[in-house]
């Protein structure tokens, strides 16, 4: 693996899980792998499980770190060409990512969109111009459109959860006061398209996702009816894709509880809004898997970083 910009660069994802399920077992036994190699973690938004489980990822492998918080600890940087650099930004991203990547190995990369700009955002300007500029390899923390770190935790959680061959996975839309990103939702209907499980999307009308990634996944505007024999229920907020970033709906009766989840598994990213996205019953249950999600967020990322450093 050169890369992992998206969940693409992937060879075989089945593979790639069961790879990750062992690295919990022997998390250390490849330290080698990263002696003598930096990790440089470039955030340009806040995080919390991203931050720490891929730099717990990168110890794992023997590798050191170097954090920088763009919008706070460094220049602000331009991404645009030809632009007369008499404003806001002091730094163009041509030189920014080409100094980076004298100091580090690997150079991993979160951003969020601008939630008003749908062109923009669909290019991925900041992660695919540190791509274009950089000189080691670049993955991918959350991008405008993409979270395939999350995506692939996702899949090592419903593989490792999983009671028969063939799960049936929902992913449903939950209320939230805020206009949210698209990146997560995304990555996992991409992500449970390459998976053996029959999965479905249940959102309110005028929250459709981006058709080219959905493709042909069943789409139901009726949650109940979506949740019958459901044995995982991905439960996220995202805004609307139609009427970019806007909030087209706050219908309290979307949020997830003990009744409509029956017996199914719960499963959310986090941070998460309790008694709005989810009620505290689900949350605080024993078919709440969000700690699981959120441990395997270090062994999604150490399985990636592994896979790159083998490859260097």
């Amino acid at each position: 693996m050169k890369q992992f910009i998206d969940l693409e660069d992937i060879p075989n994802v089945n593979e790639l899980i069961k790879e990750a399920i062992c690295l919990k077992k022997e998390s250390l036994e490849y330290q080698y792998l990263g002696k003598n190699k930096t990790l440089g973690l470039l955030f340009f938004n806040s995080s919390l499980r991203t931050r720490l489980s891929t730099q717990k990822a990168a110890q794992l492998l023997g590798m050191e770190t170097m954090i920088l918080n763009i919008n706070s600890d460094s220049w602000g940087l331009e991404f645009e060409d030809g632009t007369v650099m008499n404003a806001k930004t002091a730094e163009h991203v041509k030189e920014a990512a080409a100094v980076i990547s004298q100091y580090v190995d690997i150079m991993a990369i979160r951003a969020f969109p601008t939630l008003n700009d749908k062109e923009k955002d669909e290019k991925e300007q900041v992660i695919r111009s540190f791509q274009q500029y950089a000189t080691v390899p670049i993955v991918n923390m959350e991008s405008a459109t993409a979270h395939p770190l999350q995506a692939l935790a996702d899949a090592i959680t419903i593989t490792e959860q999983k009671q028969k061959p063939r799960p049936k996975v929902v992913l449903s839309w939950a209320p939230h006061p805020r206009a949210l990103p698209h990146a997560v939702p995304n990555s996992f209907a991409k992500m449970m398209q390459l998976l053996d499980v029959d999965f479905v999307i249940t959102h309110p009308k005028g929250y459709e996702l981006n058709p080219e990634i959905t493709k042909d996944t069943p789409i139901e505007y009726d949650q109940e009816k979506a949740l019958v024999d459901a044995d995982f229920v991905y439960v996220k907020n995202w805004s609307s894709y139609i009427n970019y970033g806007e909030i087209e709906c706050t219908d309290e009766k979307w949020m997830m509880t003990s009744e409509k989840l029956g017996e199914a598994k719960f499963m959310h990213c986090l941070p998460v809004r309790r008694n709005v996205i989810v009620s505290d019953e689900v949350l605080d249950s024993e078919q709440s898997l969000v700690i699981e999600q959120a441990n395997n967020r270090t062994f999604s990322a150490q399985v990636i970083l592994k896979n790159i450093l083998e490859s260097l």
